[in-house]
């Protein structure tokens, strides 16, 4: 009997091409394992096809509840995007993928897993470190990585062993979805000159077919998780499913982004995302009713370390631990709701309330009803102004060309320039 390998399979070119690559060239029996991160809707016909394609078993696992309490919220809490804008869909799934890869090697007795990322993507990090740091004895095989193919001929390769694919070389975009997300690749998408053909979309409308009426959502939080819709209590798959399609529906989510991968080249990356592109927006607003101003500076530092820890494939550290209990704690008081408008390709705030809001209407008011002691003001400007008063007498104004310097010497370097 020949030994197993598991492999993560999703039923699009990589990995069905994977199946009888592996045999062919490890002598391995495949058992193949798809994962349900809201990415696929008939799972019977992809356990079909990979039990067609060679695999000796073809299991299904459901994990969308895992996926969103462990970690598409956590995320949210964090506010994660990386460089600003990807919502780390695609990386957020990858390590809750490999723990099950890991789980699923152990209870069949393989002594490999098998992925389908190329050497050149992000993916293959996230995978390989997921996998060595929860079980480094595993072998681990890289098809895509390894057999040195274009995307043209692992098409040839696939239609040479009969192997059905939703590919061709004229439609040959790469996909990955999963509630969170969609991210698109490959094709005329490399170019970053050339505007996303519409083709490519599926989850979002273009900005002429939206509807010309804005659509109003409420959207109630408890501790910085979305727990109702329009008042609806509303467990997450179903919050985030039912802003997708919403959100999607004004053509809100739509990402074209030149990103930085882990492996020190840049891509051009288009993502599809609208419910995350509209919570993400109104649990910020949220914060900033609820959070003091030192506390939402510090968090921003926090955002930025724990978007680059996801996306490099380091979710199984201590870091991420740290990073995270700071922010479930900074969470305690992010209880209210946001309305948002969306439109036109637009999701914008429209309200926010919270019975933990900072926000004080006594203080903030210049109407009636001002508790505000405006009088108490001066003495603050004069200490606070009172370390730059005092620097500009002794050092600032004690130079030959006073305050003006600054400007001169920005001048100079402009011309030197």
């Amino acid at each position: 009997m020949a030994d197993k390998v598991v492999l993560a399979y999703s039923g699009g070119l990589d990995t069905s091409v994977a199946v009888t690559w592996i045999q062919e060239n490890y002598g391995l029996d495949v058992i193949t394992l798809t994962i349900d991160v809201g990415n696929e809707k008939d799972f019977t016909a992809v356990k079909e096809k990979a039990l067609k394609v060679g695999a000796i078993k073809a299991l299904v696992a459901d994990v969308k509840q895992s996926f969103v309490d462990y970690f598409i919220f956590p995320a949210l809490q964090a506010n994660a995007l990386y460089e600003g804008q990807y919502p780390l869909a695609t990386a957020l799934s990858r390590p809750l993928m490999a723990k099950l890869l890991v789980d699923t090697a152990q209870e069949e007795g393989a002594t490999a897993v098998a992925h389908g990322c190329t050497g050149k993507g992000n993916d293959q990090v996230r995978f390989d470190v997921g996998i060595n740091t929860l079980a480094p004895d595993l072998r681990i095989i890289a098809p895509a990585r390894e057999w040195g193919m274009t995307r043209e001929e692992t098409i040839a390769y696939a239609q040479k062993h009969n192997i059905p694919v939703p590919i061709t070389v004229s439609s040959p975009y790469s996909i990955d979805e999963c509630l969170w997300g969609k991210a698109i690749e490959c094709g005329v998408l490399e170019d970053p000159w050339v505007e996303p053909p519409e083709d490519a979309f599926t989850w979002t409308k273009s900005a002429d077919q939206t509807p010309d009426k804005p659509t109003y959502v409420e959207i109630g939080f408890v501790k910085g998780i979305p727990v109702s819709l329009d008042g609806r209590p509303m467990n997450g798959i179903d919050l985030i499913m039912e802003l997708n399609e919403i959100a999607g529906n004004h053509g809100i989510g739509r990402i074209d982004h030149i990103e930085n991968r882990v492996v020190g080249i840049k891509s051009r990356e288009i993502y599809e995302a609208p419910a995350a592109t509209v919570l993400l927006q109104a649990h910020r607003a949220l914060e900033a009713m609820t959070l003091s101003k030192d506390q939402l500076r510090f968090k921003e530092k926090v955002t930025l370390e724990y978007s680059d820890m996801v996306y490099n494939g380091l979710w199984f550290s201590a870091l991420n631990r740290d990073l995270s209990a700071y922010i479930i704690s900074s969470q305690r008081s992010v209880t209210g709701t946001v309305r948002m408008k969306l439109f036109k390709t637009s999701a914008s705030v429209a309200g926010r309330k919270s019975p933990r809001s900072l926000y004080n209407l006594g203080l903030a008011t210049y109407d009636k009803g001002d508790q505000f002691d405006q009088s108490a003001a001066l003495g603050f400007i004069h200490l606070w102004g009172l370390s730059a008063k005092n620097q500009a007498q002794v050092q600032i104004l004690a130079d030959v060309e006073g305050p003006l310097s600054i400007m001169a010497h920005r001048e100079q370097e402009e011309n030197e320039a």
